[in-house]
């Protein structure tokens, strides 16, 4: 056969074109135009998963193994020690004493109360403060570490001086002269543990505005004060709007953590006397049920409450009130 037979039935050869058209005409693009987009996303997913595996291995064995720990064990009537077996399975027995009991439920509202009155307390009094010290003034930094002093001491620390000073015979009764029932007052005990938390989380709040402060451009405010308007003028209508988002950081930040506030109630009160003052709260009511009284089992299933409460309540927190600062935020979006 010959070469010219053995190619006429050769398959014929495909040009690829590589071209693509515009206003102007034809473009040549190279075939390595199609290649590299695919190696950048390559290299890109790469490089996420080299950055961010140890975080996310980390938040596996810390947050996510924990949590599936504690729902095995809920199901349990287990002290802590020895095996999980058919004789100690409960199934839902722990959630249903724990939903049906009032102390519980009484707990949640005062985490509530705890929570309102942390983001109205605590707030605008840092709001206020950090805008006074985003001022020139002199011994500004004084005051600032004076001010962030109470949150770096630890809450034991705290917990035991305010338990020393604040009983009926204590030293603030005897310096006062009054016979005022700071930690056993029902009526009382809620704003005293108000005013121990504003003390101590307030220097934290003041912080983080300042953080926010100093990300504002002084010529804003230099350009309005040119064109008359006062030092409030400026505050309000300049530097609390350009705020919010930091505002809303702290918000959710303060929120999880009146959610979450056991340590100074335990420590102060201690685990009988935090129901009747009318301070307990849900990681309280944990520790008494669970740990303190021997039912791990029961412990796990109220965590595993406490823990979808507050899952619920910082997602809807995402969804209504810090998902809209993202909004518009994106450059780029996906074509459908």
């Amino acid at each position: 056969m010959s070469e010219t037979s053995s190619a006429a039935t050769a398959a014929p050869e495909v040009e690829l074109d590589w071209s693509i058209e515009s206003e102007g005409g034809s473009v040549v693009l190279p075939p390595s135009a199609y290649v590299r987009p695919r190696r950048n996303h390559v290299r890109r997913n790469l490089e996420i998963i080299i950055l961010a595996g140890p975080a996310i291995l980390l938040f596996l064995m810390f947050v996510i193994a924990p949590v599936i720990v504690a729902l095995y064990y809920s199901f349990y009537k287990w002290k802590g020690f020895g095996p999980t077996n058919a004789d100690n399975f409960v199934g839902l027995d722990n959630y249903k004493w724990t939903l049906t009991n009032p102390e519980f439920w009484g707990a949640v509202g005062h985490n509530g109360i705890i929570m309102v009155l942390s983001l109205v307390m605590q707030g605008p009094l840092a709001i206020l403060v950090a805008l006074l010290l985003n001022q020139k003034m002199r011994g500004r930094s004084l005051i600032r570490v004076l001010i962030f002093v109470p949150y770096v001491i630890s809450e034991a620390i705290v917990g035991i001086g305010m338990f020393l000073m604040l009983q009926d015979e204590g030293a603030l009764n005897k310096l006062l002269g009054l016979h005022v029932g700071w930690l056993s007052n029902p009526k009382v005990a809620m704003w005293t543990l108000m005013f121990i938390l504003t003390w101590k989380y307030l220097g934290f709040a003041i912080i983080l505005m300042l953080a926010g402060l100093q990300g504002i451009p002084e010529e804003l405010s230099e350009a309005a004060a040119v064109d008359g308007a006062t030092f409030w003028q400026i505050q309000w209508h300049i530097m609390l709007p350009l705020l919010k988002p930091t505002i809303k950081v702290w918000g959710f930040l303060s929120i999880i953590g009146a959610m979450q506030l056991f340590d100074l109630v335990y420590v102060i009160w201690g685990q009988y006397i935090a129901t009747t003052a009318g301070v307990s709260t849900m990681a309280w009511f944990m520790a008494a049920n669970g740990r303190l009284s021997g039912q791990l089992g029961r412990g796990s299933a109220i965590a595993i409450i406490v823990f979808i409460l507050s899952l619920v309540v910082a997602m809807i927190y995402q969804r209504w009130v810090l998902n809209r600062d993202t909004e518009g935020a994106l450059t780029e979006k996906e074509e459908d």
